[in-house]
């Protein structure tokens, strides 16, 4: 027995459509539905299929029982819910359904629902093909062992019984298809002898009336004797040579058909091929049944069923080419003997010729009689190919899932999860999240920690006591450090970072706020000019006279380019329109006279740049800046992009480079030292009503 036609996908379907099996019923329940089988339901149901496409799409209605009478029945999909009486015919889309009333329906079924499922045909036969297990039950034995887990133990228990069943009666078919293959080419061939041998006795009728011949005379009886034997195994090589041009002959009619067996062909290895030939052509016609020509299994079949009909082919042509030079020499033989009896008369040697031929054909056809005699013996005492030895049988002890397993496992996930996550959590973290991580990767001085605020458009106010003002604060202080060699100069600032939305605009500004909190006069210059974000953050119309507006054009002067803050703390210059060549503008000159300007009638002039990473602007405009801050935001940069800032300043292409790192959690502390904070400033805590209302008492 092959296991793979057990889990066939024709067998399988046969089983499927025989039980069913693409309809499933569930009881609902309060908690959770239960599965149960056809047989075991209160009442019967019957469909009566109009289309066949019916099956092939997924359907689920809903049968509640009312009364020994009447049932409900509900689809979901049109919100439907209708009352029938059981026995009368009920339309369930392309099809008719009856439900036969239950004989003693009980009280308690009064008011149940059954959910009645029906799935595509074939996505049930290829779930019960996964779901079966095939195994031999000892090792070196011909005994299988079947298994299914299946929720319902009598589906189960029937789904295998039916299988078995099938299974033996499609051998039992293809047997009995060889055999009436055989048999249908053994009459056939008979029709034909039977009319040659009518023949050959008119012949030998005709030649004894018109002879007048009664018999061999006496004296050429030993000679005859001899001869007799000569003639007998003349007449097995003609019958064996007249088999093989048979079958050659139905070989060549049609090369699908199946080749004919126990003929009493004298050759082993083209009985043995035959037979092999017509088994796997009986499972290559059955395969082609359910797939396409070019499956590869198909494809296999039909190279190996080639490569049998060739060699079938070349032993049945070695075959008469041996029967041919045996039939040569036992001719040669017969005629040394019908030389010695040349004293018979010539009438006598002729009707021995008639006889010979009458003894031939009387032959073949006796043993073509014998042959069908065999085969219809065959066909009726046709046995399975399997023998049940135990019906399918089921536990009612849950084989699966184990509770103890599945327990044990929820344990372990519940440990390894948790510490799985926080593994690869550091393992894939390639964030900046704090000074520590950015002292650790940088040499570079650190003046700021500003703490992440909730609001990222935050523009700092005299009365802001929180964290981030008092950052700011610190930064100015560090900033001033910084600068100290400069004293009372007026100083240029330059802000950057390595990628856009690192916050630069937004510590630019609040670093100007800062510095006119402290009566100093402030320019904040926009050089940004490929992606503006001044005029946003300090909810100003964007200049139509900016920054682009007068490096482009020499008849502009500074003074027309120069805003005051809507708060009133400082002057700011807007990047304005943005330019096709602005790495060209801010080399051509110009950019110079705005920060002489800004240094010659402001105490700071705070330039916020482009991103380092993304374009050359700021190295362009990088020699003028007496303080250069590069901005860090925790959280949001990769450290592996910490290579430029340290590349920049190993080679000095920032002048008096110093690190601000932006967004660092303030519940972790920021400022120097290792990460404690300090009492003074604070963030302005949301109290929820219930704190407002137990503060308030």
């Amino acid at each position: 027995m092959k296991w793979g036609i057990l889990k066939s996908r024709s067998l399988m379907t046969q089983v499927v459509k025989k039980l069913e099996l693409n309809i499933s019923y569930f009881k609902e329940g309060n908690v959770r539905n239960t599965e149960i089988y056809r047989d075991e339901l209160p009442f019967k149901v019957s469909f009566f299929v109009k289309d066949s496409t019916f099956f092939e799409r997924d359907t689920t209605f809903t049968i509640k029982i009312l009364s020994d009478s009447t049932f409900e029945l509900a689809n979901s999909k049109t919100n439907s819910r209708v009352s029938h009486k059981y026995g009368k015919n009920v339309q369930v889309q392309n099809a008719e359904m009856i439900i036969t009333p239950p004989v003693n329906i009980s009280s308690r079924e009064i008011n149940t629902t059954y959910i009645v499922n029906i799935d595509p045909l074939k996505f049930v036969t290829n779930n019960y093909r996964k779901n079966i297990d095939v195994s031999l039950l000892y090792k070196k034995a011909s005994i299988l062992e079947l298994k299914l887990k299946s929720p319902v133990k009598l589906k189960a228990q029937r789904i295998l019984d039916e299988l078995i069943r099938q299974y033996n009666k499609d051998a039992i078919e293809y047997k009995s298809l060889i055999g009436n293959n055989t048999d249908k080419f053994i009459n056939e061939r008979l029709a034909l002898i039977e009319e040659d041998l009518r023949k050959v006795d008119k012949t030998a009728e005709t030649f004894k009336t018109t002879n007048k011949l009664t018999d061999i005379p006496l004296e050429t009886g030993i000679v005859l004797k001899t001869n007799s034997i000569v003639e007998k195994e003349i007449i097995d090589l003609n019958t064996q040579l007249k088999l093989v041009n048979y079958v050659s002959e139905h070989m060549n009619s049609n090369a699908q058909r199946l080749i004919p067996e126990n003929l009493g062909i004298n050759s082993s290895d083209v009985n043995s091929s035959s037979t092999q030939y017509n088994t796997i052509l009986l499972e290559r016609n059955r395969i082609a049944q359910s797939s396409g020509k070019n499956n590869p299994v198909l494809l296999n079949l039909d190279a190996q069923l080639a490569q049998l009909r060739s060699s079938i082919t070349q032993g049945l042509s070695n075959l008469k080419h041996s029967l041919s030079i045996s039939l040569s020499q036992a001719r040669s033989q017969e005629r040394t003997i019908d030389s010695q009896i040349s004293s018979a008369p010539r009438k006598e040697r002729e009707f021995r010729d008639i006889q010979r031929q009458q003894q031939i054909i009387e032959t073949l056809y006796l043993f073509l009689l014998k042959k069908r005699e065999e085969n219809s013996i065959s066909l009726a005492v046709t046995v399975p190919n399997a023998k049940l030895i135990d019906a399918a049988d089921g536990s009612n002890i849950a084989v699966s899932p184990k509770r103890k397993m599945v327990y044990g496992m929820a344990l372990l996930l519940g440990l390894l999860v948790p510490f799985g996550i926080i593994f690869l959590s550091f393992l894939l973290d390639n964030k900046i999240h704090n000074q520590e991580d950015l002292e650790d990767a940088l040499k570079t001085p650190i003046i700021g920690n500003i703490p992440k605020t909730l609001d990222d458009n935050k523009i700092l106010t005299k009365s802001d006591r929180g964290n981030v003002a008092e950052a700011f604060r610190m930064l100015r202080t560090n900033m001033n450090f910084m600068l100290g060699n400069l004293k009372e100069q007026p100083k240029a600032i330059y802000i950057t970072s390595t990628v856009p939305g690192e916050g630069k605009t937004f510590v630019a500004i609040n670093l100007a706020t800062v510095l006119a909190m402290s009566n100093k006069k402030v320019l904040l210059i926009g050089a940004d000019v490929r992606k503006p974000k001044v005029a946003e953050y300090l909810d100003m119309t964007t200049a139509t006279n900016g920054l682009t507006v007068f490096l482009a054009d020499n008849s502009i002067q500074i003074n027309q380019i120069i805003e005051t803050a809507k708060n009133g703390d400082f002057d700011v210059i807007q990047s304005g329109m943005v330019p096709p060549n602005p790495s060209e503008l801010l080399i051509n000159g110009r950019f110079d006279e705005v920060l002489n300007y800004g240094k010659a009638h402001y105490d700071y002039v705070i330039v916020d740049t482009a991103p380092v990473n993304m374009v050359t602007d700021t190295l362009q405009i990088a020699s003028k800046a007496d303080l250069f801050i590069y901005l860090v935001r925790a959280n949001y940069l990769d450290k592996r992009l910490l290579e430029i800032p340290k590349k920049l300043y190993k080679e000095k292409r920032i002048p008096n480079m110093t690190v601000v790192i932006n967004g660092t959690d303030v519940k972790k502390g920021y400022g120097y030292g290792n990460g404690y904070g300090y009492g003074y400033g604070h963030e302005e805590e949301k109290k929820s009503w219930f704190k407002r209302l137990t503060n308030r008492s």
